[in-house]
Formats: C-alpha cells, structure tokens, sequence
C-alpha cells in the first residue's frame, strides 16, 4: 500500500500529464485534497509534504480541522451548505464550492457584509437533474444569474459540478464538456469573466481536466480508501 507522501506525488503527476495532453499549463489546475473524514493526524502527513488546499464537507469537522492544523492552509468548503451555517463557515473557509441556490448566495453575501469578508464561490450545477443532488439547473442557471452577478460581496469564481457516478470516466466527460458550454455562454451573455470550473474527483479528474477543470476534489486516492468514523465531538 502507497504511502499518503508517495499517493500525492502520482497524484500531482497525472494532473501534469492530463494537463500537457491537452495542451494546458499544469499549474492552471489547483488540486482540493479532500481530508473529510481523516483525522488530523492523517491530514497533517499530507501538510507535511507541503500542500496548503484542503476541502471539507462537513462545517463541524471545519471547525474542528481548522484551528488544529497550520494557518497557512488554504481550507474550501465542499458540501451542501444551510443557510444557518453559513456564518461558521465564512471565517473558516476562503472558498465555497457548493453554492446550489440563490438563497444561499444571498445569505453568504450578507453574511460576508456583517464579517467583512469576500468570499470566492463555485455555483453548483446540476445538470443532468438528479434527484439525489443539489444545485442549479441550467435554465434556473440562467434566469438567475444577473441577479447573482449583483452580489457585491462575492467572488464568483466559476461553476462547480457533480457528475453522476460511473466506473467509465468517458461516460461522464458529456457532463463536464457541457458545464464548460454553460460558462461559456453565462461569459458572453454577461460580458464577464468565470476563469474557474470545479470537476473532477478521484475516479474521473483526468478526462475533466481535458474538459477544462481549473480545480479537482481528489480524496480517496491520496488518502486512501476512507473509514467509518464516529462523529467528532465539540466539547
């Protein structure tokens, strides 16, 4: 079994042969090493060999991970946010992947106003309409858009997908080539820049990257295979 320093290195090198095989600068593609669920023991080997992006889904383990690890990680926040968390999560996290509504957006950017903050988000789409998934449709993509581009406290970095799952990576490059279209069209129509697309995780970052990801969640093949953990206790 690799070690987490020997998983990460094979890691950072198929990114630059992903990248290079399209014909794109390896480091346009920031790597998010997904540590939910690790304990920080485990994180900090990777911390170790000098990774600063770390991605959780979970606000409690956040809290926890956060102020126990160095303060030069740079912390993104993954999973599906309430509107009653946002608060604990702004202060925390320097970026917001998961953004799946206009409400949520707006409670961020008010948010961000009362801590003074600018948050970097990712708006999360779902394109293929899951019913298990959060985040905006396309249409509803569209319709509301002017409206989140009017949040001033925000940065909107780009769009953010989860594809459904399949063990071929080529049966889900469809769904990557179009979040690129949508942005694509979101840019023209609105004469804006969205540099960033957030897809990709362990199983299929190879063939996002050809489609254009700038950022790739990549958990279980640095880290391995996860564990069922018992919840982390706060006091």
């Amino acid at each position: 079994m690799a070690s987490i320093s020997e998983s990460y290195e094979l890691i950072k090198s198929q990114i630059e042969c992903a990248a290079e095989k399209s014909g794109r600068n390896p480091e346009e593609i920031e790597l998010v090493a997904v540590s939910k669920t690790w304990p920080i023991e485990t994180v900090s080997e990777l911390v170790e060999c000098g990774h600063k992006i770390f991605g959780e889904n979970k606000v409690q383990e956040l809290e926890v991970k956060s102020p126990s690890l160095s303060s030069s990680i740079r912390w993104h926040f993954i999973g599906h946010l309430q509107k009653n968390k946002v608060r604990k999560v702004l202060p925390l996290a320097e970026t917001i992947h998961s953004v799946d509504s206009f409400d949520i957006a707006e409670r961020i950017n008010t948010i961000a106003h009362k801590l003074g903050l600018f948050p970097k988000i990712y708006i999360q789409v779902n394109h293929s309409n899951e019913s298990t998934k959060f985040g905006f449709s396309p249409e509803e993509l569209s319709q509301s858009f002017d409206s989140l581009i009017q949040l001033d406290r925000i940065e909107i970095e780009g769009l953010m997908i989860i594809p459904p799952f399949d063990p071929d990576p080529e049966k889900v490059r469809p769904e990557f080539s179009a979040l690129r279209e949508l942005r694509d069209k979101l840019e023209q129509r609105n004469g804006i820049k969205l540099p960033s697309l957030s897809m990709g995780m362990s199983n299929d970052f190879h063939v996002a990257i050809e489609e254009g990801s700038t950022s790739v969640r990549i958990g279980s093949s640095i880290f391995g295979k996860r564990k069922v953990i018992k919840p982390i206790r706060m006091e």
